[in-house]
């Protein structure tokens, strides 16, 4: 399979996990209280993924000038998700009352649609580079893209919004995705200038979005999941990653 076929799958899986993320809420009976593991494993993983793997193949694509590209994908995603935005954090969401106007929901769900359309496009810039990339890129993305889909839905129905309506918003997301994917494909030219973005995406996601959550459970058990995570990436650099 060709690398652009392989990322268009890989973005379909990513976008599926969305819908699935928000399919959790919509069925009460499902169990959720693994998800801090998933936020938590995710944080690490791609943490380490942006600063060990994607930052340096950035550098190397552009030069000087992808730290500034880094430092211009931190702050979209901040200021889509925690300015234009009310309170807004990963995770199920029960302050209603925070949520009482419905258009705030519609503006968190702008928010993270901006968000998962650059993790379609990092999914395809990292396949551009190399196939040890695109697929550790894949993996950092998938593990938070559950999560992800779990926090839209709950946001949706604590603004008052139908299960069906909030189920279509992880739906939404899920199409962002894979609009990623297809756009960077259509500009692969430009992977120069997407990769260092992507990366400064990554890195906000990572640390301002999850690791958040995670300071926020008591106890350490969910905080050493985080290590983990950051721990898989440097086995995987190290016994599978061909310099």
């Amino acid at each position: 399979m060709n690398t652009m076929a392989l990322s268009l799958l890989l973005g379909l899986t990513a976008a599926l996990a969305n819908v699935f993320g928000g399919a959790i809420i919509v069925q009460k009976h499902w169990d959720r209280s693994y998800l801090k593991y998933f936020v938590a494993l995710g944080a690490g993983f791609m943490l380490a993924t942006s600063i060990v793997e994607v930052f340096p193949a950035s550098l190397q694509l552009r030069g000087k000038d992808a730290a500034f590209l880094v430092l211009a994908g931190y702050l979209i995603i901040h200021f889509f998700e925690h300015t234009v935005t009310p309170h807004f954090h990963f995770g199920e969401e029960t302050h209603e009352d925070v949520f009482v106007e419905a258009h705030k929901g519609y503006s968190v769900l702008l928010g993270l649609t901006m968000h998962t359309f650059f993790d379609g496009i990092a999914i395809t810039s990292g396949f551009l580079v190399s196939k040890w990339l695109g697929w550790i890129i894949f993996v950092a993305i998938f593990l938070h893209k559950i999560p992800e889909g779990f926090t839209i839905t709950s946001v949706m129905l604590a603004s008052g919004r139908s299960r069906g309506v909030a189920w279509g918003a992880s739906a939404i997301l899920g199409a962002a995705t894979f609009a990623g994917v297809v756009v960077m494909a259509a500009l692969r030219r430009e992977v120069s200038f997407a990769l260092p973005l992507s990366a400064g995406v990554t890195i906000y996601v990572a640390a301002s979005d999850l690791m958040p959550e995670v300071n926020r459970e008591p106890g350490v058990a969910t905080a050493l999941v985080v290590f983990l995570g950051a721990g898989l990436l440097l086995v995987f650099d190290r016994f599978f990653h061909v310099h």
